[in-house]
C-alpha cells in the first residue's frame, strides 16, 4: 500500500505512536469549543453543517443563536423556512441552511426524530456528504471512519512529502484512524491542520508529529486560485423606523426569497460609506448611497422590529449595521 509507506506507516507499532502523539497533543491545545462539550448527535450535526467552508471563529455566535432558537431536531422540522433562513443570515452558503431543514423534516418523518448513526445512512439525508457524514458518524456515535478535509489533506501531503490524489488522501486518512477514539482523532487531525499546519508558514517547532514529517515546512504550491475583483451600489432609504428592501426571486440561483437592499447606480453620488465583501471566489467594493421615494425599486418598507425575523443577505445585514440601523 503506497500511500501508507509514504508516511513511513506500515508497521502498526509506529501507526499506533502516530496516533498517540496526535492524541495528547490535542487533549493538552484542543480550543474550547461549544459543540465539543456535547455527545448531542444534533447539536454536533449542526455545527458540522455551520462549519462547511466557514471559519471557526465565524461560527460560534451562530451556533448558539440557532440552537437557542431550534434547541431540538423537532423545532427545526416544524419551523418556516424563513425562519431558519432569518437566524442563519450572515453566515453565507444559504443552501447549507435549505438542506438541514429539509434534512429534519425527513429524520422526524422516517427515522423518529433520532438522527441515523452510521455515515452510509446519514449520506442519504440532504446536505450531508461523505465528510460531514464521516465527522457526525466518528464524533457522536464512535463509528471508526476517517474525515477528509482541507485541514486534514494538507497535513497528510506534508507528513508524507508529496502531492497525494483525493482517493490517496482517503484511504491514508482511514487507514491511520485510531479505532478506539475516532471522533477525538479526527478532530485532532482537523485541529493540527487549523492551529499548526498552516497552509503558509506552519508551526513545525509546535507540532506533535514533526519527527515523522517528510515536508517540515511548505509544499510546492497548486496554482492558486485566482479572485475576482466587483463593485456594487446599494441604495439605502430609511425613515422612521423603517427601511426599503427588496425579496429576491424565489427560482433565484443564490439565496432566494432573501431580502436585501436595493442595488442602484451612484450616478457620481458620494456614498454613504464603502465596504468589502467577500463571497466565494469574488472580492466586492461595496458602496452605500443614499436613495429616495423616487428612486425606488419594487419592494416594501420593512419595520426595524421585523428585521430579525426576516432573512437578510449578509452584505445588506453588514450595511444596516454599519448604517446603526440595526
Amino acid at each position: 500500500m503506497a500511500y501508507i509507506s509514504d508516511l513511513g506507516l506500515e508497521d502498526p507499532k509506529l501507526r499506533r505512536r502516530w496516533g498517540k502523539l496526535l492524541l495528547r497533543w490535542y487533549d493538552a491545545h484542543k480550543r474550547d469549543l461549544p459543540w465539543r462539550r456535547t455527545r448531542d448527535p444534533y447539536r454536533i450535526w449542526v455545527s458540522e453543517i455551520m462549519l462547511q467552508q466557514t471559519r471557526v471563529g465565524a461560527v460560534v455566535d451562530y451556533y448558539e443563536r440557532f440552537l437557542d432558537r431550534f434547541p431540538t431536531i423537532h423545532t427545526l422540522a416544524r419551523a418556516r423556512t424563513a425562519s431558519v433562513l432569518a437566524v442563519w443570515s450572515g453566515l453565507g452558503y444559504y443552501r447549507r441552511a435549505r438542506a438541514m431543514h429539509a434534512a429534519a423534516k425527513n429524520i422526524v418523518r422516517d427515522h423518529a426524530g433520532l438522527l441515523p448513526s452510521t455515515s452510509v445512512q446519514l449520506q442519504a439525508l440532504p446536505g450531508i456528504g461523505r465528510y460531514t457524514a464521516a465527522a457526525i458518524a466518528s464524533i457522536a456515535f464512535d463509528e471508526p471512519v476517517a474525515v477528509v478535509d482541507g485541514n486534514v489533506e494538507r497535513v497528510l501531503q506534508r507528513l508524507s512529502g508529496k502531492q497525494l490524489t483525493s482517493s490517496e488522501t482517503w484511504r491514508t486518512a482511514e487507514a491511520i484512524l485510531t479505532p478506539k477514539r475516532p471522533g477525538d482523532f479526527n478532530q485532532a487531525i482537523m485541529e493540527l491542520g487549523a492551529k499548526v499546519c498552516l497552509p503558509c508558514e506552519p508551526k513545525c517547532l509546535a507540532c506533535p508529529l514533526s519527527e515523522l514529517c517528510r515536508t517540515r515546512g511548505e509544499l510546492p504550491q497548486a496554482t492558486r486560485e485566482v479572485r475576482r475583483k466587483r463593485e456594487i451600489c446599494y441604495g439605502l432609504h430609511a425613515a422612521g423606523g423603517k427601511v426599503w428592501l427588496v425579496q429576491r426571486p424565489p427560482d433565484s440561483s443564490l439565496m432566494a426569497n432573501m431580502w436585501e437592499l436595493p442595488e442602484t447606480r451612484s450616478n457620481g453620488q458620494q456614498p454613504l460609506f464603502t465596504m468589502k465583501h467577500s463571497i466565494t471566489i469574488t472580492d466586492y467594493t461595496v458602496r452605500v448611497v443614499r436613495t429616495s421615494e423616487s428612486e425606488e425599486s419594487e419592494g416594501c418598507w420593512v419595520r426595524r422590529s421585523r428585521l430579525p425575523k426576516l432573512p437578510l443577505t449578509g452584505v445588506t445585514r453588514k450595511i444596516l449595521r454599519a448604517a446603526k440601523f440595526i
